[in-house]
Parts: C-alpha cells; structure tokens; sequence
C-alpha cells in the first residue's frame, strides 16, 4: 500500500497487477482465496458520515449518487449508462492489491518449562486453547494435560517399578502402584515449577494463554515479552527455584522417614527428580530457563534484546550438541549413579535415544526463540494506518457494477456500505466480488455481498505492531474498518494484507 507523503495517509491503491481467480476483479477487500481470519471486538468511535470522509488525504472517497432507475438485488430495470460503466468495471478489475504479510508465533520450552512468550498471527483462535484434558484454572489460567503425558507416565511407572523391586521386593505387583503415584506426584512438582512462572508472569501483567503438562514436562504460554531484562530474569528464573525449594521440602521429610519404606523411596526420588529439573532448567541455553535468564544479562549489558536471544540460542544449540554426544557418555561412565560395567546393548540404545529427543528438543527451541525474537524486531512495522486500503463508501441498493466504478475513478481498493446518513453499516467483501460473474454485476447490490460490521472490526488507524495483532486475533474477519480517533473513515484493512506484510517484513534481515 503506497503512503502519501505530507499526510501520513494511504494514497489510493495500487498499481501493480495480482491474480485473481477466474475473471476479472474489483477492488478488494480481502482475499480471494484466502478466508483469512474472522472478527475481533474492540470499542471503537461511531464513524462519521461519508462527506467528512471526502477529504483527499484519506483512503474513504465520498458516496456519489448511483443511476437512476435500478432496482434493488435483483431487479430487472437496467440504466443506460450500464454498458459504459460495465467497461469501468472491466479496466477497474484489473488493479487488486499488494501488500505482503504473515504473522507467526512465539513459544520458548524446557524440560519442566516450555513457551514463556508466544506471540501469534492473525489467524482464527479458539474461546478455549485446548492442548489435551482440562485440569483446572488456578490463578484463571486453564491447565492441560497432553495426551502425550500418558504415555511418559507409563514410562515412568515401567523404570521406577523395576528399581522398586530392587529395593523393596517385597511389594510385588503392588510395586506398581506406588511407581504410578510417583509419576504423578512429579508431574504435580512439574505442575508447581510452570505455576511460578505463570504467577511471576501475572505479576508483571503479562497474559497467560495456558499451561500445558506433556511429554518432557511443561508449557507456559505466556503470550507477551517482559518489558524489562530484570523482569525477564526474575520470570525465568522462579520456575527453577521453585523445584529447588522443592527438593529441598523433600529432603527434610526424608529424615524422619526410613529410608527402606515406601515413603522413605518416594520422597527420594522426589527430591533427586526435583533437583535435576532445576539444575537441567539453569543450564544457559535456549529454550532452557537457563537461557532465558543469560538473555536477559546480555540484553541487560547490550541495551538490545535481539543480541541476548542470539548469544543465548547459540549457546543452546552447542548445549544440545552437548547432550547428544555427552549424556550417553557419562552414563555409561557410572557418572549418572549408575554401574558402568553393567549397561548393555539395550541401555546404551535407550541412554542414545533419550539424548537424541533431548537434544532436538534443545535445538529446536533454540531455533524457535531466534526466529519469534526476529518476529518481535518486526512487529512494529506492521502499521494499520499504512497497510489500509482506500474505501469508497456507497449505499445499500447501489449496484456492484456502479460500485465498482466509483472505486476505480477515486483509486480504492475497497467498498464500505454505509446508511443515508453516511454511517458505516457493512464491508463488500472481496471474495463475493470475485464470485458474482461480470454480467450479473449490474442487478447485484452490494448490501447482498457484505459482512455486517461489529464492533470488534472496528479498528483505530493508530494501532501498530502487537497491539493490532491482538485485536485482529480477538475478532478474525477478513476485513476490518480502520478509523480516526474523531469516528471518521480512514479505510479498509484486509487481514491478508497484514499477512502479506509480516512475512516481507520477516524475510529482511535483523539489523
């Protein structure tokens, strides 16, 4: 979308061709074949009447009166001038929309805390996350459990059960059982471990999406950035302490107990799980706590928070590099705890595996935080008062042909149907343009092919970066009507033209 100079406003279209399904199109507003997203609420200011919206340096031109003698959706009467203004149409059709953009999203992972910001595209997002079975909402965020988390309790109930036997044969199948409570009593200190990063989080008013208990232990989708690299610290930095403080719990309940009893193992293996996922956790690479915390002293000493997501994925990737090639090694060293001169062919096999998935899931997620880090750098190109198409406001009974004429003399991209008193009622939407046959075009009136407006589409002409992503989020649709502070139209902002956008702007390099 071209910007005129002096007035930081939208000029009036664009010239460069796009192509269109079958036939030739109108000014759009919205994707042919792209139903993008659907609405979002937001209070919004009750525009003005079109007249106020004549003004040159706005995309919304003035409504004209549309020919005589036409009936409304389907009438039979046809103006004489159709055939002139059908030509109109025609050379009009071949001026559709450029823009280029694509919204992705955040997530940051660990072994017992995986997504501490997550930012999203202009997609359609369900009322509820989901992510497995509901569990609750402490503190109001929902917390789910993955299917996969069946499996890894399986796993777990199998491994511990056989070092019960060893220790305490006397329980027999009943070894089992208690095997089964310690999974899930880990996966509740799992539990507790995302819960103070999601409580740290809303302290800091950063909005939680979910957490989510899985596979390798836990997600917290914290949906913003901390705003400050102290705040950063403290949020990754709580989720280890908290297992700490655990396994430091568990310690002292050890002494009481004797140790070759049922308690006495449980509160053992407690503290040892508790203590490895803290310390796991403090390791300085991405996605890992660890990584978090030396993002924030490298953004801290830097000023950039670019440089310390970079140094702190780099290092996490020669963390799981690490992992892959040293796990196995110190296991099979007896460095584990283990007895080296008994591992065999099957234990070297599962020690390798489990390095390998640990060690993706460390690369992986250091990869990730770079590329949601490059998101964030360009968030704030993405500015609604540039991206908006130039409206043409027409009543409700005007023909499309008649529309689309008008659109093509003022250089708009986009038609708002409005009431006789110029107020916006509803957006022509693209796609329908496109699906009405040329012919047709002059007994077609526009109220026929528009989406209804709420007040979630609605949008200021002064939103930019996250802000607009959440409020295109909240409302997916795929036309928007951006306006003034003052109620006026500006335009139109179509959901794929953002899209189009944010992927432009990703595929530049990070300064």
């Amino acid at each position: 979308m071209d910007v005129s100079g002096g007035s930081g406003q939208p000029r009036s279209g664009n010239d460069e061709p796009a192509e269109h399904p079958a036939g030739p199109t109108a000014p759009a507003t919205g994707p042919a074949d792209d139903p993008g997203p659907t609405p979002h609420e937001s209070p919004a200011p009750r525009p003005a009447a079109s007249d106020e919206t004549a003004r040159e340096d706005r995309p919304a031109e003035s409504d004209e009166s549309g020919p005589d003698g036409r009936e409304g959706r389907d009438g039979d009467v046809r103006d004489s001038g159709d055939d002139a203004r059908d030509q109109d149409t025609r050379e009009a059709a071949t001026r559709p929309s450029t823009a280029d953009t694509h919204p992705a999203s955040a997530e940051h992972r660990s072994l017992a805390h995986s997504g501490i910001a997550k930012g999203e595209p202009p997609q359609p997002r369900p009322k509820e996350p989901g992510g497995g079975i509901l569990m609750g909402r402490p503190f109001g965020v929902p917390v789910y459990v993955a299917p996969s988390w069946f499996l890894v309790a399986a796993l777990i109930t199998w491994v511990f059960g056989g070092q019960l036997d060893r220790v305490l044969p006397e329980l027999g199948a009943a070894r089992y059982l208690v095997s089964l409570f310690f999974a899930v009593a880990f996966y509740a200190s799992v539990l507790v471990h995302e819960l103070a990063h999601t409580v740290a989080a809303i302290r800091f008013k950063l909005p939680v999406r979910r957490i989510q208990l899985q596979f390798f232990g836990g997600v917290s989708e914290i949906e913003k950035e901390a705003e400050t690299p102290g705040r950063e610290f403290v949020l990754a930095f709580v989720g280890p302490l908290l297992s700490l403080v655990l396994a430091g719990l568990f310690y002292l309940a050890m002494k009481p107990v004797e140790p070759r009893s049922v308690p006495g193992v449980l509160l053992a293996g407690l503290m040892i799980s508790n203590l490895i996922v803290a310390i796991f956790n403090l390791l300085p690479g991405l996605p890992l706590d660890g990584g978090r915390m030396l993002r924030a002293v490298v953004w801290k000493i830097t000023g950039r928070p670019m440089s310390g997501t970079v140094a702190a994925a780099w290092v996490g990737r020669a963390l799981a590099v690490s992992v892959l090639i040293g796990l196995p090694l110190l296991n099979q060293s007896g460095a584990l705890g283990g007895d080296g001169a008994e591992v065999n062919g099957m234990d070297t096999v599962t020690d390798a595996l489990l390095a390998a998935i640990l060690a993706a899931i460390i690369w992986t997620g250091a990869g990730n935080s770079l590329r949601m880090a490059r998101l964030r750098e360009h968030l704030p190109e993405l500015r609604a008062r540039t991206l908006t198409r130039r409206a043409v406001p027409v009543q409700t009974d005007t023909p499309l042909s008649e529309a689309l004429r008008r659109a093509n003399a003022a250089g708009a991209r986009a038609l708002v149907v409005v009431d006789a008193e110029g107020n916006p009622l509803s957006l022509v939407r693209e796609a329908a343009i496109v699906g009405v046959p040329e012919h047709r075009r002059p007994w077609v009136a526009v109220s026929g092919l528009a989406q209804d407006l709420t007040d979630g589409m609605r949008v200021s002409a002064e939103l930019a970066g996250e802000d607009l992503l959440d409020v295109l989020r909240a409302t997916p649709a795929t036309e928007y009507l951006v306006i003034e502070e003052t109620g006026e139209i500006y335009g139109v902002l179509s959901a794929a033209d953002v899209e189009r956008a944010f992927v432009k702007a990703m595929a530049r390099p990070s300064v």
